[in-house]
This record gives structure tokens, C-alpha cells and sequence, in this order.
């Protein structure tokens, strides 16, 4: 096999269609853009130009709240890929387990924030697992496999509800 004998997939890559070949071919004169003006333009359509009117999305009030610049960035990891490095040598299941050791692994590319660890999946391994968080049905399964899981987010305060 050489280089010029590889192609995709068939149905991979789509034909494209070729617009503007006169008027018989039902797609000539303006190439299927309509007739003059800003959109007949290549790169100048505006989205939610409103001819000068202020737009809607500026009319609207903002209302909530965005954390997205304080939020947490964490990795969601599950048990069943935990199970999968351990199966194949990746990671030790007698040391202790936290970010790190799952970027050595590959099962994460970066820490982030931390590591998230859900319960998706079967465990098998008695693991001990240092993670930022974690959800019940994962730290139930790894205590069901005899293994503990430490979390290392901050205990939340309960909130003050108002009168």
C-alpha cells in the first residue's frame, strides 16, 4: 500500500457543491445568497444586527449569577476506568491514589482543580483513593471493595435559611 492508494471512509468526506456555474445549474447568478446588500457580502453578516435598533439581547435585563470565573475546574473519573489501569499495570492499587498518579497513568491529561470521582463501572481492587470529591455511590463502592476513599474538598457550612 503507498501513500496515494489511502482514501477515508466512504460516505467520510462529502462532495462539495459547486454553486454559481450560470443559471441552468439552479444554483448560478448569486450562488444561492439572494439578491445585493450585506449578506450578499463575503464575511459581514452580523448576528442580532437589528439595523441600528439596540439589539434584544442588550434590551433583556441580566438577571442570576455566573460563577464561571471562581468555579472549580475538576476531571470526572470512574471506578470502572480506575478498575481498567489497575487491570493493566498502569497503577499500583497498594500506594495510595490521587491526581497525580492518574496523569502518570494517562487516565487524566492535567489535574485541573482536582479529580471528581464517580461510580461508574465495577471496582474490584482495594484501593485507597486521595480525590478533591466524590459521589455516594462511588465511595460506597470502594468501601464494599474494602478499599477508603479520602476527600479533600472543604466540609460545607449549612446554609442559613432565611425567616
Amino acid at each position: 500500500m503507498k501513500l496515494h492508494e489511502l482514501s477515508g471512509h466512504s460516505g467520510a468526506r462529502k462532495t462539495r457543491k459547486r454553486i454559481g456555474r450560470g443559471i441552468g445549474s439552479g444554483k448560478g447568478k448569486t450562488g444561492g445568497r439572494g439578491g445585493k446588500g450585506q449578506t450578499a457580502r463575503s464575511g459581514v453578516r452580523i448576528k442580532g444586527f437589528e439595523g441600528g435598533q439596540m439589539p434584544l439581547h442588550r434590551r433583556l435585563p441580566k438577571r442570576g449569577f455566573k460563577n464561571t470565573a471562581f468555579a472549580r475546574k475538576l476531571n470526572e473519573v470512574n471506578l470502572g476506568r480506575v478498575q481498567q489501569a489497575i487491570d493493566a499495570g498502569l497503577i499500583d492499587a497498594s500506594a495510595k491514589i490521587d491526581a497525580a498518579a492518574l496523569v502518570k497513568a494517562g487516565i487524566l491529561r492535567r489535574t485541573k482543580d482536582g479529580v471528581r470521582l464517580l461510580g461508574g463501572g465495577e471496582l474490584k481492587a482495594k484501593i485507597t483513593l486521595s480525590v478533591f470529591g466524590a459521589s455516594k455511590s462511588a465511595v460506597a463502592a470502594v468501601e464494599k471493595a474494602g478499599g477508603s476513599v479520602e476527600i479533600l474538598a472543604p466540609k460545607r457550612e449549612p446554609s442559613e435559611q432565611a425567616a
